[in-house]
């Protein structure tokens, strides 16, 4: 059986590459969000065994987010996705529970790379 994959980030484009390169790997994507309450619900809902989470969206940020679904289950698994001048965010996700991170602009391996190992 694949794992299970929510994918949460405000950019539709950004979910769409996300989902390509985790599909065409054999992930199953089992659900979308788009922001970070939306994901907090998703995540009781879906009960991925994996989230790729950006940190800067609308109404409550994915280290907002991570908190949460850290706070409700000790064992997520979440990945954050930044852009390079989120150093500060990025420490912050990391002490906070998240277990790697990919900074924009990605490349395919990289997603994997990350995937993998936190999938481990």
């Amino acid at each position: 059986m694949s794992k299970r994959i929510l994918v949460v980030d405000d950019a539709l484009i950004m979910r769409m590459m996300i989902k390509d390169i985790l599909s065409v790997s054999g992930y199953e994507i089992c659900g979308e969000a788009v922001d970070g309450f939306d994901a907090i619900e998703k995540y009781k809902q879906l009960k991925p065994d994996l989230v790729t989470m950006d940190i800067i969206m609308p109404k409550c940020s994915g280290i907002e987010a991570l908190k949460e679904i850290i706070k409700a289950d000790a064992k997520a698994r979440i990945i954050v996705i930044t852009a390079i001048d989120q150093r500060e965010a990025l420490m912050d996700a990391i002490k906070s529970g998240a277990k790697d991170f990919i900074v924009k602009p990605f490349d395919e391996e990289r997603v994997i790379s990350a995937i993998s190992k936190a999938l481990k």
